[in-house]
């Protein structure tokens, strides 16, 4: 049986870095001062519609064990690579989803495979530990080498957790642990308090705007929603109506605090996103949230930004919230996807007064700093945030032009960094060109009620948005 290229690009690392070549493939030299080389392949293969007859099959099979409804396809990991998806038909496609944002630096990077080829990192894969009580001897060096290295403006501290939901949850809970100490003047809870929590009150998925099929029928928590601003793209052309907008979701937002306190329900805490992701890629002006942030302080509610989708990159900057140019941007910022490993970042008066507050098994994987290592390398190494800017304007521009081209199809084309979207006339229209782009070689993903969301990783260059950006007019044109 002949190994696989995962396996053959392994043995190549272990033995002085010697050159693969394969079909369909090409390195890339760097310059001198860059020890890493791109491994991409040279474009899409279409061999079957997607999915074919084996992700068909495999479907059936797994469908025995699980519910497979939402399964797309399945992949061939090991053959994948850079920028592309390889599914288990031999279908090559150009990723322009990753995973839901969550590949930073693309499939099967020779860095990330040189720290699995390393035989000191073997324990961090092999003995995964419960880190609330039991974490690895390097645990605090390497927290401080990954995380802590692109720690947000003003925060020293961070909390790991395993994935964007419970790095959520968990910040949630620090802003409601430190709203009540603040309102019990920090002294111990009364036995009231005690015996009270004990009662369940219902609530998960109070935050997550993403699609009603993740939040029906599960019951949600009581507590206020305020509209993100529905803003006209591009924001500079139309600041007067948007800056109008602005103010009005900003209006509401006092009302809601005011309302819920005379309730007895005070705000403990505002949460944001820097763009709105599942609830539709909807962006907002920096003075926007720099009056939210100001909101925050007014009323004594913690500002939570969660950067789980923008942070690692995707805007051009390492952090979405950069784009506010503002000093003190956040008391929370929670992050997951591309950095590979779950968490929070937090100021001093939110950590969590006692043991077993912030808690669960895993807490994290220490495995996964590891990798992130290796990923913010990569990124300072080939300055991949510029990269990221340059592909994204170059991606907005061309959905801009395939905007004005068709103008009965799409609109709204926004985006910062390689972090773009756009709305497409209705949502079956939407569903059609997702499907249809796939089966020319291009993935994509949708948010909100009728969006396309672009996500692709960091190493996604203005050659992949031009092959990109013709299979998608290739595709738009089925619809004239």
């Amino acid at each position: 049986m002949m190994p696989s290229l995962l396996s053959r690009q392994l043995a190549l690392l272990l033995h002085n870095h010697l050159r693969l070549t394969a079909p369909g493939c090409r390195y890339v030299s760097k310059a001198a001062t860059k020890t890493q080389m791109e491994f991409d392949y040279d474009g899409p293969s279409m061999k079957t519609q997607v999915p074919g007859p084996r992700s068909q099959e495999l479907t059936k099979q797994l469908g025995d064990i699980q519910n497979v409804a939402a399964i797309n396809f399945f992949c061939n990991y090991e053959e994948s690579r850079g920028n592309y998806l390889v599914d288990v038909d031999g279908n090559r496609m150009l990723d322009v989803y990753t995973q839901i944002s969550s590949i930073p630096i693309g499939y099967n990077h020779p860095a990330l495979l040189k720290v699995m080829s390393n035989p000191s990192n073997l324990s961090a894969f092999i003995n995964r530990p419960a880190l609330g009580i039991l974490p690895p001897e390097n645990f605090p060096d390497k927290l401080t080498e990954s995380l802590l290295s692109v720690a947000p403006s003003g925060m020293t501290r961070v909390q790991t957790m395993a994935c964007g939901s419970c790095s959520n949850e968990n910040a949630y809970k620090a802003m409601f642990i430190w709203y009540r100490n603040k309102e019990r003047g920090y002294k111990t809870p009364s036995d009231e308090d005690l015996n009270t929590c004990m009662i369940n009150q219902v609530g998960c998925l109070a935050t997550t705007h993403s699609k009603a099929i993740h939040k029906l029928d599960v019951p949600s928590f009581d507590w206020p929603i305020a509209p993100f601003p529905r803003l006209q793209y591009p924001l500079e052309e139309f600041t007067r109506e948007n800056a109008q907008e602005e103010a009005r979701c900003l209006e509401e937002v006092e009302d809601l605090i005011v309302k819920w306190r005379q309730k007895g329900k005070p705000v403990a805490g505002i949460v944001i996103e820097p763009i709105q992701a599942e609830g539709g890629d909807n962006h907002a002006s920096p003075a926007f949230f720099k009056s939210l942030r100001n909101i925050a302080r007014k009323h004594g509610c913690a500002f939570h930004v969660d950067e789980v989708q923008t942070g690692g990159g995707a805007t051009g900057k390492f952090w979405a919230h950069e784009h506010w140019g503002m000093e003190d941007p956040a008391d929370i910022v929670s992050f997951s996807k591309k950095l590979l490993t779950g968490g929070y970042y937090y100021k001093d008066e939110l950590q969590a007064d006692k043991p077993y507050r912030i808690f669960n098994t895993w807490m994290g994987d220490p495995s996964k700093n590891l990798l992130l290592v290796e990923v913010l390398n990569v990124i300072r190494r080939e300055n991949l945030l510029e990269e990221v800017t340059r592909s994204g304007k170059a991606l907005l521009q061309g959905l801009c032009e395939l905007q004005a081209r068709y103008p009965n199809l799409l609109s709204r084309a926004r985006g910062q960094g390689s972090f773009c979207a756009i709305d497409v006339c209705d949502d079956p229209t939407r569903n059609d060109i997702i499907l249809k782009a796939r089966n020319k070689g291009a993935l994509l993903g949708g948010c909100g009620d009728r969006s396309i969301r672009f996500r692709p990783a960091l190493v996604f260059k203005e050659y992949h948005v031009h092959m990109f950006l013709n299979i998608f007019n290739d595709v738009l044109a089925q619809f004239k």
